[in-house]
């Protein structure tokens, strides 16, 4: 399960990667380590096209299972996920790297994993939704009062030849292209899934281990 990535490309660099039209991030830093619960950008489909906008990472999981905050969707055929995996609840996650936690003693090891040791852009294949209810820290939401969010998770698949040996159940549906990119927004939802599928091991390599955050530099662009 995938509970911790990073984003180091800046908000011009992903404006420009993904054509969006709009951007709701403000001055957002580069982000060496996000966990679940925490806010992080995603590319969704705006009313005027795509926007990128911050939400919040997990959505609540069936009611069977307490509700609780689900980062990582694997079933989508699902009844639950059902509902969102249609071209308006779907959205791209960006990222530079991603953990996997090796079963190592006397404690987990964080393993890094990205496309190349630059860490260039990519996207998990998210999908998002409404939802109305108490989420975040108690300095962000100090009376717990209930408030309206929109909450992201991504998909998961079986894990490739890279991420296996470290965590062998699963692995982030990891998209790459442009092309990609634009179907995961724009398909037919039995089009769309078929990008989820592990990505070649000849695309994806470890990077780091050890740390809980990526420690590559940030993107030293201007911004526009």
């Amino acid at each position: 399960m995938c509970n911790l990535y990073s984003l180091r490309t800046g908000p011009a660099g992903l404006r420009r990667a993904f054509g969006t039209v709009g951007d709701r991030t403000g001055n957002l830093p580069p982000l060496p380590a996000i966990f679940p619960d925490q806010m992080a950008p995603v590319v969704w489909n705006g009313p005027e096209g795509r926007e990128l906008a911050l939400m919040r990472w997990g959505i609540p999981g069936p009611k069977a299972f307490g509700e609780h905050p689900v980062t990582n969707v694997r079933n989508a055929a699902s009844p639950h996920w059902r509902p969102w995996l249609g071209p308006a609840h779907r959205c791209l996650v960006p990222a530079n790297a991603f953990s996997e936690y090796a079963d190592a003693k006397p404690r987990k090891i964080p393993v890094w994993f990205a496309c190349d040791e630059d860490r260039p852009l990519f996207a998990f294949a998210g999908i998002w939704r409404p939802w109305t209810g108490v989420r975040g820290t108690k300095r962000e939401n100090p009376d717990r009062v209930p408030e309206e969010h929109r909450l992201f998770s991504f998909l998961t698949t079986e894990a490739n030849g890279v991420v296996g040996p470290v965590h062998p159940k699963a692995m982030p549906v990891v998209l790459t292209e442009p092309e990609e990119w634009a179907a995961w927004l724009e398909a037919p939802t039995a089009e769309a899934l078929k990008l989820q599928r592990p990505l070649p091991d000849s695309a994806l390599r470890e990077v780091a281990r050890g740390e809980r955050s990526d420690g590559a530099a940030p993107d030293a662009e201007p911004e526009a």
